[in-house]
């Protein structure tokens, strides 16, 4: 592997569904699934990369589920953010089986079982090659873990967010309906609010526009995605200006 390869991103986001952590279940977590994604960020761990994570919570409960049944929005909102710290510290301990130093760091107190979000403090965690679990979402109702990971990665001034999903980019119309389906190399931010295209929701697609923060749609599924990605050898769609 060559030195630019290595070092074509310092710092990096990468944003993943709660679902992700699934695999084949319907709900919940599934610990191979769990160690498997952690095998992903150790390879790219391992090229140098610093790496921040944010992780969904709709594999347990999915905030606007809860207030479409008639429960009060930001109640549900609350519980979505409180699975996610869940997640994280699934995560936590999948990596750490790994041998990697690992913090999971809530927007909502919880020092039992995270640390709060102190800027200064996470982006020396990073500085220490340690990865940071963003848990909690923003710490307000209303705003999506989409929005989470594009906020976080833009404080901790990474270079891109790497969104991972079940498919290898984005798509004019999904795929798995339509065989004659177009995946985009590249699409501006512009386009994929106009269009409707589901990248994120408009909130994070606005900030990462306004900051110049490229987002890389690629598929968690494939075994060494993640780090073809950042080789440059895989395939995705960049969302930019």
């Amino acid at each position: 592997m060559s030195e630019t390869k290595k070092t074509a991103y310092k710092r990096v986001m990468l944003k993943i569904s709660g679902e992700a952590l699934m695999g084949d279940q319907g709900f919940g977590l599934h610990p191979p699934t769990v160690e498997r994604i952690a095998r992903e960020v150790q390879t790219v761990q391992e090229m140098g990369v610093e790496i921040c994570m944010v992780i969904g919570g709709g594999n347990i409960f999915r905030g606007l589920q809860g207030s479409a049944q008639g429960m009060e929005r930001t109640t549900a909102d609350y519980m979505g953010m409180l699975a996610t710290v869940m997640n994280a510290l699934a995560m936590q301990a999948a990596l750490e089986g790994l041998g990697i130093h690992t913090r999971v760091i809530s927007a909502i107190t919880m020092n039992e079982v995270a640390e709060p979000y102190i800027r200064r403090r996470a982006v020396r965690h990073l500085e220490k090659k340690r990865i940071c679990i963003f848990a909690a979402g923003t710490g307000n109702p209303y705003f999506t873990t989409d929005t989470a990971a594009t906020l976080r990665a833009s404080e901790m001034a990474c270079e891109a967010i790497f969104k991972g999903t079940k498919v290898d980019g984005v798509y004019d119309k999904d795929p798995a309906k339509h065989d004659d389906a177009k995946r985009y190399e590249k699409i501006t931010y512009d386009e994929v609010l106009a269009q409707h295209l589901g990248v994120m929701d408009a909130s994070a697609i606005a900030l990462a526009r306004e900051n110049h923060l490229p987002i890389v749609v690629f598929s968690l599924d494939a075994d060494g995605g993640f780090k073809s990605i950042l080789e440059g050898t895989g395939t995705s769609t960049v969302v930019g200006d």
